[in-house]
């Protein structure tokens, strides 16, 4: 990766061998992959078995979860927040594991609609809730910093699952928990 990143560099039309160049290469690569670093993560690994028992059949929010991912497209950043909410069936996940999943799928070059999607899917198959809502909002450095240079715009997608794709109640409740907090 490393003599990939000096070939673009070289490319654009810098010289390699001026002071602040000389380990450019090395630091982008370490960089490219740490920011990709949702490709030697799973879910398993993450999760670790922090399932724990609960009687609890109310809604659990976790609001605000930061997120930093590469467009698939132009591999330039989006950066936003991930709101998770599910309804356990007897067992509620660590509280942790909610945002060392949102990272997992992040981490990877991604589109915001199927970031959501896997984000979704993902909690509702670990958990086995009775339904699962995941909402991101996101500014795009590709509509930014290129393109047509929209300093303003938020993407915002959703996934409803379950009993938040079912029942209207609990989509309102979950959206209403969003607001109340703003």
């Amino acid at each position: 990766m490393e003599q990939n990143w000096a070939h673009i560099i070289e490319a654009i039309g810098e010289d390699l061998s001026r002071p602040g160049l000389a380990d450019t290469p090395k630091r982008a690569a370490k960089a490219f992959e740490f920011l990709t670093r949702g490709y030697q993560q799973s879910v398993e690994d993450v999760v670790n078995d922090a399932l724990f028992p609960s009687d609890s059949s109310e809604m659990v929010l976790v609001q605000d979860v930061e997120l930093y991912s590469l467009c698939e497209h132009h591999l330039l950043p989006f950066i936003g927040k991930c709101h998770v909410a599910y309804i356990p069936t007897g067992r509620v996940l660590g509280l942790s594991k909610v945002a060392r999943i949102v990272d997992v799928f992040a981490r990877r070059l991604q589109i915001q609609e199927s970031l959501t999607t896997q984000i979704a899917e993902t909690i509702m198959d670990v958990t086995g809730a009775e339904g699962v809502g995941v909402i991101i909002e996101a500014q795009h450095m590709c509509m930014m910093m290129r393109g047509v240079e929209k300093q303003n715009s938020v993407m915002k997608t959703s996934a409803m699952l379950g009993t938040f794709r079912s029942s209207q109640k609990t989509r309102e409740e979950f959206l209403q928990l969003l607001q109340l907090s703003r």
